[in-house]
C-alpha cells in the first residue's frame, strides 16, 4: 500500500478528473479495508503520537478499557482512561519511555470483572520512534484455566504430601510408644534403673524433636510464602551465602570455584528464601561429595534473564531419580523428610523462575536457575510500516 500510494503522488499532476476520482476511490476502500481489519481484532489497539496523544483506536479497545465518553482523538492516551491504576500504569509507561509486556489489570466491565493484559511498545519507521502502540488483550479464560490448574496440582500435591507425612509421622510415634511402655515397666519394678529411664527419656526427646522437624518442613511446604521481591544483585546473595558456608565446605575437602558475570542486571528477589533455596543446594552437593571435590557456582545474563548454575562433582543421580527429586517427600538418604528439594522448587517458582537438573552418575550434578528479568529493562522496538 505505501509503495502504491508514493507511485500515486508522483503521477498526481499528470492526473485527469476521472483518474483522480479513481485514486480517491483506491484510497477510500484501502482505509475502509484497514477499519475492517482493525475492528475485527479482539485485542484492544491504540495508536499515538510523540506528544502521547492518541491518533487512532478499533472497537475492541472502547469494548475492553473502561474509557470516558466522546472522541478520543488528539487527547492525551491516559487522559481518556477511567481506571486509576490502569491510568496511572500508563502515563508513568509513557513518561518513562519505556516498553512493557503483558502488564496484568482487573477491569470490571458489564457487572463482571476481566483480566487484561495490557503491552506499551514503541511505534518505529526506519529508526526513528513517531509514537506508541498500545495493545489490550482480555486474558480472563486463561487466567481462569490456570488457577483451576494450580488448585489441581496444589491439591494433588497436599494429598500426596501429607499421605508422605503421615508415613513419616508414624515412625517416631512408634518408637515412643515402645520406649514410654519400657518406661513403665522400670518404674513398677522394685529397683528403680535410673540410667536406662533417663536413656530412653532421651531417645523420646530425640524423636519429639524429630517430629517437630517433620511438621515445620511440611507447613513452609504448604503454607503460601511470604516472598517480598526487591531489585537486588544476586551476585551478592551468592557471595553472602559462600561466606556462612565455607568454613564448612572447607572442614569436607570441598573447594569453591565462584564465576560470578559482574555485568549481570539486577533482578526481583526475596534475599532469605533464595539464600534458603541455594543453601538446600548446597548441602545435597556436599553429601553427595563425601570425600571431597569442587562445589561451582555460575551467573550469566542470558537475553534479560539471568542464570545461576551450582554444580559439583559428586555421585550423580540416575535418570530415575532426576524425574523425582521435586515430588514431595521422595529422598534417597536414610534419613530426611523428602522435602528440601520441594521447598527449593516453590521457593524458584515464587519468583516466576525456571529450575531444571543434568547429571550423570558417578560425575556430578548440576542444578541451573533462571530468573526474570525487569521488566521494561529490554527494550523493543515495534517497527510500524
Amino acid at each position: 500500500m505505501r509503495k502504491f500510494l508514493e507511485r500515486a503522488i508522483k503521477k498526481i499532476p499528470r492526473m485527469n478528473n476521472t483518474q483522480l476520482s479513481q485514486l480517491l476511490m483506491s484510497f477510500k476502500d484501502e482505509l475502509v479495508l484497514k477499519d475492517m481489519v482493525m475492528d475485527s481484532l479482539t485485542q484492544g489497539l491504540l495508536v499515538s503520537d510523540k506528544e502521547d496523544r492518541i491518533v487512532y483506536t478499533n472497537k475492541a479497545l472502547e469494548r475492553l478499557l473502561p474509557l470516558h465518553n466522546g472522541d478520543h482523538t488528539d487527547l492525551l492516551v491516559w487522559s481518556v482512561i477511567k481506571q486509576s491504576d490502569v491510568f496511572q500504569f500508563v502515563k508513568e509507561t509513557l513518561y518513562g519511555h519505556e516498553t512493557v509486556r503483558d502488564r496484568i489489570f482487573m477491569v470490571n466491565r458489564d457487572n463482571r470483572t476481566i483480566v487484561l493484559s495490557i503491552s506499551i511498545t514503541p511505534l518505529v519507521n526506519k529508526g526513528q520512534i513517531h509514537g506508541n502502540v498500545i495493545l489490550v488483550a482480555d486474558v480472563t479464560d486463561a487466567k481462569e484455566k490456570e488457577i483451576k490448574l494450580k488448585r489441581a496440582e496444589n491439591l494433588a500435591s497436599l494429598t500426596t504430601m501429607a499421605a508422605g507425612v503421615a508415613h513419616e509421622i508414624k515412625n517416631p510415634l512408634g518408637s515412643m510408644s515402645i520406649h514410654i511402655q519400657l518406661m513403665n515397666k522400670l518404674l513398677n519394678r522394685d529397683e528403680f534403673d535410673r540410667d536406662k529411664f533417663e536413656n530412653f527419656l532421651g531417645i523420646i526427646s530425640d524423636e519429639v524433636d524429630r517430629l517437630n522437624s517433620i511438621v515445620v518442613d511440611y507447613l513452609f511446604a504448604v503454607r503460601p510464602m511470604n516472598v517480598e521481591l526487591v531489585e537486588s544483585n544476586i551476585n551478592k546473595t551468592i557471595e553472602e551465602l559462600i561466606d556462612f558456608t565455607k568454613f564448612e565446605l572447607e572442614e569436607s575437602n570441598i573447594s569453591i570455584e565462584l564465576d560470578l558475570d559482574n555485568s549481570i542486571n539486577n533482578i526481583y528477589i526475596d534475599s532469605k528464601f533464595i539464600k534458603q533455596a541455594f543453601l538446600n543446594i548446597i548441602k545435597n552437593a556436599k553429601q553427595a561429595m563425601k570425600n571431597g571435590g569442587i562445589l561451582k557456582i555460575r551467573t550469566v545474563q542470558e537475553d534479560n534473564m539471568v542464570q545461576v548454575s551450582i554444580a559439583d562433582n559428586g555421585i550423580g543421580m540416575t535418570t530415575e531419580t532426576q524425574n523425582k527429586i521435586f515430588e514431595p517427600h521422595f529422598t534417597t538418604k536414610e534419613t530426611g523428610s523428602g522435602l528440601g528439594l520441594t521447598l527449593v522448587y516453590k521457593i524458584i517458582k515464587e519468583h516466576k523462575g525456571d529450575i531444571s537438573v543434568v547429571s550423570q552418575k558417578g560425575e556430578g550434578t548440576v542444578f541451573n536457575f533462571i530468573f526474570p528479568g525487569i521488566p521494561g529493562r529490554d527494550k523493543v522496538l515495534l517497527d510500524w510500516e
